[in-house]
């Protein structure tokens, strides 16, 4: 059975060790704090006479932390000494295991400890398993409860932050720090997601560095927050977005992300919060460059999505790995999650076990039911190959088609390539050359320019129209080489998907 923690942090532990289950699984990785959790949980339990609060670990051995007895029974530092020890004494009380998670593999271990916890009978006791990660095995898992600490709230996080800064004033003899007031309020909003101590280490790491918090604090605790949570490396986190001036085309899209921005940062509350958009279109049309502008209109971090880095050759594997990224990117709010050919992704590597069905339904059923200001761009070139249950209404807010630009579209995109290497490019230049350039891609119009570079600077030139006019004659578009998809692919989109530009 699954615990969730109660809105007051002691009421749902102090329920479960009220009505004696014998064997609880907490996973944190803040142990500080869930252990005077347990312990201030533990004092408001009425106990039987007698009984004790318990901690054990390998290093230490047994030791008793509500009455001093005179220090740690080290005789008990090996595991199985430990549950004999358990199974054959009358005390009853409270153990609470530290990093015990190893021994689970052990079969007598596992055969001891389940003798302990079915033995309430007799000694009233109850087990508590604390780890960073906890997988109990078949014999154990029917007679446990589970238990997640809940994270730091709001409140928490700025006494957190307000004791670091007075242990800042303290060694600097008064001194007070430089505070963007601003800066410092999304930095305790950031902050959410964090255990205590990576809360407290964030915090004194931004202080610390230069005696203030501003806003270049602000990207190192999103980077800082990033690198804790991206256990799986599943996550690439992108601070540096971009903007739709740097695309060209797509203003239909622009328009529609702009009209949903005080609906995501919360300044409309009555609005509906966007849950996501799926960008469907021919490869190289800027579906990529769209989900960073994207993120730079909201103003939050880009996380791109590593779908297939998911799969694990351990049945439930993939699932669990795929919960925990989710969960991180629900940590790391508010931020656009970017999935990349999310077809690919679904349908590689499932073979005969189901793992990419199996993923789906996680996938699926997490973007029904989150809360967290995750806003999710889906990008894909191969429409056949997507789920019917992916892309029906309600699963992300509208599906975009992102087709080969227009000549109009074609001279802008050639204009921003071009300033962006120092290349002069006259307007009218840069419209002829779009005429020349029917059927390309932003990507192949980008690539033109810099075969030029490549090709004049070979040849002690600069580079200029004619150089990026003959790159455009060699040049074969996918949209020619491919022409049976692409037309299959606007085809499909025609009726069913709204223009992009």
């Amino acid at each position: 059975m699954e615990r969730s923690p109660a809105a007051e942090p002691h009421a749902e532990l102090q329920t479960l060790l009220s009505s004696r289950v014998a064997l609880i699984a907490i996973e944190s990785r803040d142990e500080t704090r869930t252990l005077a959790l347990l312990r201030d949980a533990s004092l408001r339990v009425r106990r039987a006479p007698g009984s004790g609060v318990f901690v054990w670990s390998a290093t230490e051995g047994l030791t008793r932390v509500d009455r001093d007895m005179g220090g740690p029974q080290r005789h008990l530092i090996e595991p199985g000494q430990m549950l004999r020890h358990l199974k054959a004494t009358p005390v009853a009380g409270i153990y609470i295991l530290l990093d015990f998670h190893p021994y689970l593999t052990d079969p007598v271990h596992i055969r001891m400890l389940k003798d302990v916890v079915q033995d309430q009978a007799s000694v009233p006791r109850t087990v508590v398993l604390v780890s960073h990660e906890i997988t109990l095995p078949p014999d154990l898992a029917p007679l446990a409860a589970h238990f997640r600490p809940a994270l730091p709230s709001e409140g928490e996080r700025q006494m957190i932050v307000t004791r670091v800064f007075d242990e800042w004033q303290r060694q600097h003899r008064g001194r007070t720090p430089k505070i963007d007031r601003a800066a410092l309020a999304r930095v305790v909003d950031n902050l959410a997601g964090l255990s205590a101590a990576d809360a407290e280490r964030l915090v004194r790491r931004a202080l610390y560095d230069d005696g203030a918090i501003t806003t270049a604090d602000l990207r190192a605790v999103q980077a800082g927050k990033y690198e804790l949570l991206n256990r799986h490396g599943t996550l690439d986190f992108e601070p540096d977005t971009a903007g739709f001036a740097d695309i060209g085309g797509l203003a239909t899209l622009r328009r529609w992300v702009e009209m949903r921005k005080p609906a995501f940062d919360g300044s409309a509350p009555g609005l509906d919060a966007p849950r996501g958009v799926l960008l469907l279109g021919v490869q190289g049309c800027g579906k990529s460059l769209a989900a960073r502008a994207i993120a730079g209109i909201f103003g939050v971090p880009l996380l791109r999505f590593d779908f297939a880095a998911l799969y694990s050759k351990w049945q439930g594997e993939s699932e669990k790995n795929l919960r925990e990224t989710l969960a991180s990117a629900a940590a790391l709010a508010p931020c656009v999650l970017w999935i990349d050919e999310i077809e690919k992704a679904i349908s590689s590597s499932d073979g005969d076990t189901g793992a990419g069905k199996r993923l789906l339904g996680t996938f699926l059923t997490w973007m029904a039911e989150r809360q967290a200001a995750v806003f999710i761009v889906a990008t894909a070139n191969d429409v056949s190959a997507l789920p019917p249950e992916l892309i029906r209404k309600g699963r992300f807010d509208e599906i975009f088609f992102v087709d080969l630009p227009d000549a109009a579209t074609r001279a802008v995109i050639l204009g921003i390539h071009a300033r962006k290497r120092n290349i002069v490019l006259s307007d009218a230049h840069a419209r002829a050359l779009a005429e020349r350039s029917a059927e390309f891609s932003g990507a192949e119009l980008e690539q033109a320019i810099v075969a030029a570079l490549y090709t004049t600077h070979a040849q002690d030139k600069r580079p200029d129209a004619a150089a990026i006019a003959r790159e455009i004659a060699a040049t074969r578009p996918l949209a020619v080489v491919m022409a049976e998809q692409v037309a299959a692919l606007r085809a499909w989109a025609r009726e069913r998907t709204v223009r992009a530009d």
